[in-house]
């Protein structure tokens, strides 16, 4: 009697086994990576409004001086989603959008606040909108629109001021 329960035991055990694996298998994911840490920053936004708008115009290509999904600029890009998310209504040009905020110290930014970049000098020649955790969103000359890392040197070097609207 002893004997025929020894195989049932040991496919009773392996079966256990088995199961109690699959359950707490785990699988990683590397959130380190930049793709990942854009990813949190879109996913810590307060507005889902924000959120919505972000998503829509994800991928959008760059035109200068374009307003619409079939190109925007940077500028057009920031005073389309200030009007459509807040109600505020900026100047068209990155330039006299740097004109009417109210300065803010790039540590105290807030969801919604507007960072400016001269790539080309002195003056103000781009804008991205403020996430959250260093990250921001702007019409990019080379990829669209896309969430990006202001910490990132190639920001930092070219980064003028930023601040609120309201």
């Amino acid at each position: 009697m002893h004997t025929t329960f020894k195989p049932y035991a040991f496919y009773l055990v392996a079966l256990v086994l088995f199961l109690s694996s699959c359950g707490t298998r785990k699988y990683t994911v590397k959130s380190d990576t930049k793709g990942a840490k854009a990813a949190d920053a879109m996913s810590n936004l307060k507005s889902k409004p924000l959120y919505r708008f972000i998503t829509d115009w994800t991928g959008v290509r760059y035109r200068f001086g374009g307003l619409d999904k079939g190109g925007i600029d940077c500028s057009g890009f920031a005073y389309l989603l200030e009007k459509e998310i807040y109600g505020v209504t900026l100047p068209r040009i990155s330039r006299d959008q740097a004109n009417v905020i109210r300065k803010k110290d790039i540590d105290n930014l807030k969801e919604g606040d507007l960072v400016f970049f001269s790539f080309g000098g002195n003056d103000v020649d781009h804008v991205g909108v403020y996430l959250n955790n260093g990250f921001f969103v702007h019409a990019s000359t080379t990829r669209g629109v896309i969430v990006d890392d202001l910490t990132l040197p190639a920001y930092q070097r070219v980064f003028v001021k930023s601040g609120s609207v309201n």
